[in-house]
């Protein structure tokens, strides 16, 4: 097996031969070869030349091939060499795991691929995903061959999830679905998507709902009631109006109790960007109580991140039920928001709050970080959200509502 210095040159020069196939090694990445095959007996063609991989995982040799010469050049073969080696570096087995890619012909086979591929690289709630597949995938189409899912078969599948009254769950379900197939046709396993063409199930308006006043008090009130964590998880929601997922996922490292901020890294927050949140007395005092009794060193909100939403949205349950105001937990940022609206506070500085995208010509320009103003709206809203809950005017400049 000779080691040579690969090149276009050298690469082009290697010939075939007389029979079986040849193995030649690169001398500037160890495992990284091309093998050349002799054409078949009696016919004239051009050799075939193969790049791969060799290396060792769990006291196995293993090979895997990265494709043809010259379609895939020299330079992307080695970097396809230097991608399989740091997997395996890390523990994993590409030629392994292209061969189960390869084999994924049932859809609950193609549900675990599309977990592993793309959702747990992708997405921060891929339990969530996962749930969904094995709640409503898995068990109706788990061991029917991928290819043999029809239109005609989502469609029915479609109305059977409408059957249940809960249209936006509903929705949910088929995007899950929706992108394992679209995950399974851009694999090519297999030709096209049987939900190409095929409608989500329900239209979705965009909520309107804020709460007033009086229900504020009767929703606080029921939050009161909750255990914690789940009390500090919805009081802050309306304290700081920020999204639910992200204050579930609230790490100690992103807060700084000397400077008061909470800082949400890009890859922690829906707009991919880093957002910075003025704590305000009230926020202050909740992540302060919960440090006296951490049961995480790095979460504010121990749990798996699917789980923890999940619990928020059963605690949005109970609390509806026992205030008697009809609201989902999104509402009190929308809540927040809209009341600071009310107040006077313009709309830029809410939206830096809320941390929405500027889609204007001006917003390239302008780089002002808006902290101030953002520390001073939020200030203003834990003020008068006192006083709502209190019904009593707030004179001093401590908040105390937030103190559990």
């Amino acid at each position: 097996m000779p080691t040579i210095k690969f090149t276009a040159r050298t690469i082009d020069a290697l010939k075939p031969p007389l029979s079986g196939r040849a193995d030649y090694w690169d001398a500037e990445l160890p495992g990284f070869g091309l093998r050349i095959a002799a054409p078949p007996p009696g016919k004239i063609a051009a050799p075939r030349k193969t790049w791969n991989v060799l290396y060792r995982t769990g006291g196995r040799q293993s090979r895997l091939t990265l494709g043809t010469y010259p379609t895939v050049p020299l330079a992307d073969a080695r970097q396809k060499a230097r991608d399989a080696l740091w997997q395996v570096a890390h523990g994993k087995d590409p030629a392994a795991e292209k061969k189960a890619e390869r084999l994924a012909e049932t859809v609950s086979e193609l549900a675990d691929l599309y977990i592993e591929k793309h959702a747990k690289p992708n997405k921060r709630t891929w339990d969530t995903d996962q749930r969904v597949i094995n709640r409503d995938i898995k068990p109706v189409w788990g061991n029917r061959k991928i290819a043999s899912i029809k239109r005609r078969d989502v469609i029915a599948w479609v109305d059977r999830l409408m059957e249940r009254g809960k249209p936006i769950m509903a929705n949910r379900t088929f995007e899950v679905a929706r992108m394992m197939f679209s995950f399974a046709a851009a694999r090519d396993l297999i030709e096209a998507s049987p939900f190409y063409g095929v409608s989500k199930p329900a239209p979705e308006r965009q909520r309107e709902r804020v709460l007033a006043e009086e229900e504020l008090r009767k929703v606080w009130a029921a939050i009161e009631a909750e255990p914690a964590p789940l009390a500090e998880i919805m009081k802050l929601r309306l304290l700081t109006a920020q999204r639910g997922g992200e204050i579930a996922s609230m790490r100690w490292q992103d807060i700084d109790f000397a400077t008061r901020w909470w800082t949400i890294p890009a890859e922690l927050n829906k707009s991919n960007r880093t957002h910075r949140v003025p704590l305000t007395p009230g926020a202050l005092a909740i992540l302060s109580e919960l440090l006296k009794r951490p049961e995480h060193p790095e979460m504010v909100f121990p749990g798996k991140e699917g789980y923890r939403v999940a619990v928020v949205w059963r605690s949005g349950d109970r609390v509806r039920r026992v205030s008697g105001v009809d609201f989902v937990p999104h509402d009190l940022r929308r809540t927040a928001a809209s009341h600071m609206a009310s107040m006077g506070i313009g709309r830029l500085t809410i939206g830096k709050l809320l941390n929405h995208a500027d889609p204007s010509v001006t917003s390239v320009y302008d780089r002002h970080s808006y902290d101030a103003e953002k520390r001073v709206a939020l200030e203003a809203w834990e003020h008068r959200l006192d006083e709502i809950i209190t019904g009593a005017p707030n004179t001093s400049n401590v908040v105390e509502l937030a103190r559990t």
